[in-house]
């Protein structure tokens, strides 16, 4: 069942385990950890993983549900690692996507203590204990390339790579540059009345226009 606890939390008289959702697809030696930005699921990762691994078909199976609620005790006793997985051979993909905690099927803890990017990056490393692998090309968009270079730094030697998207150094530079296009946009968006006509102007902060469609 492709859930994995990576925390717990103490609420009110009980312990509650952080359990994170996560998909693999492909097999392979070569492992690729996706990590997505705020308010993202492991869903917004369809045409990478279909370009890595050219299918999308879950290497854990079909949809599955929700885990079963533990006992009181049970979630108060010492987390117990998985055995690690037989390394894969030959030159596949796999890839592992996630549900941060707080979004999609992963828990949602209740206070905002719970909450940073060195948390989630200690998260995204209990999942890679978890899948059994030593090191991972990590990619992290928004804020999961803030969360992948907290992982980079607190363990350099399990990264194969690291890339980043749409991310910023932090500080000042989070803040956008305010030019024409930049001033353009805010008004466009402001206007806005519709869903139709905010969705417009929010595609243009997302994607480059006068990029080809693969195969176009």
């Amino acid at each position: 069942m492709p859930y994995c606890e990576v925390d717990r939390y103490q609420a009110g008289d009980k312990w509650e385990g952080v359990r994170l959702f996560y998909r693999r697809y492909g097999r392979g030696a070569t492992k690729v950890l996706l990590v997505i930005g705020l308010a993202g699921t492991h869903d917004s990762w369809g045409p990478q993983i279909r370009g890595l691994t050219g299918s999308m078909e879950p290497a854990d199976g079909g949809d599955v549900p929700e885990p079963a609620a533990r006992t009181d005790e049970e979630a108060a006793a010492p987390a117990t690692a998985t055995a690690p997985e037989e390394e894969d051979v030959g030159e596949g993909i796999e890839v592992c996507c996630f549900d941060n905690r707080g979004v999609g099927r992963s828990t949602i803890p209740p206070h905002k203590s719970y909450y940073s990017t060195a948390i989630m990056a200690r998260d995204a490393l209990a999942l890679m204990d978890h899948l059994g692998w030593k090191k991972a090309h990590v990619f992290g968009h928004s804020m999961g390339a803030m969360i992948s270079c907290k992982l980079a730094a607190m363990a350099p030697h399990r990264l194969s790579s690291l890339a980043l998207l749409n991310v910023t150094g932090g500080g000042m530079e989070c803040f956008p540059k305010v030019d024409a296009q930049m001033l353009s946009l805010a008004f466009r968006f402001l206007r806005a009345r519709t869903p139709e006509q905010r969705a417009l102007v929010d595609l243009e902060t997302h994607y480059t226009k006068g990029i080809p469609r693969r195969g176009s």
